[in-house]
């Protein structure tokens, strides 16, 4: 089963077929026949969105997609760190410094 055979579009569900920590790709065939499987609990447009949650948070595995499908955090938008004004200090030393 291909991510695009079961109507997903975008590359967050193939992305998430190979996990990249298995030595060899076979490993995690499992894993991704699961998460494709999901889709019948959930529906497609979930578990995208899901997928693109877990690729965001580094969560690249079938538990981790399924809690956030049970949770309902596919459906949350991921907190961004708020931005912060660069420190301006006489003990930091900029990039110059080491250049």
């Amino acid at each position: 089963m291909d991510a695009d055979e079961e109507g997903c579009d975008a590359p967050s569900a193939r992305d998430l077929e190979t996990e990249p920590g298995w030595p060899h790709p076979e490993q995690g065939y499992r894993s991704c026949l699961g998460i494709i499987g999901l889709e019948k609990r959930f529906g497609a447009e979930r578990l995208e969105a899901a997928a693109l949650r877990a690729l965001e948070i580094q969560a690249r595995n079938y538990p981790s997609i399924k809690s956030i499908l049970e949770k309902g955090l596919d459906q949350v938008p991921v907190p961004q760190s708020p931005e912060q004004e660069p420190i301006i200090h006489s003990n930091i030393r900029g990039s110059s410094y080491y250049n």
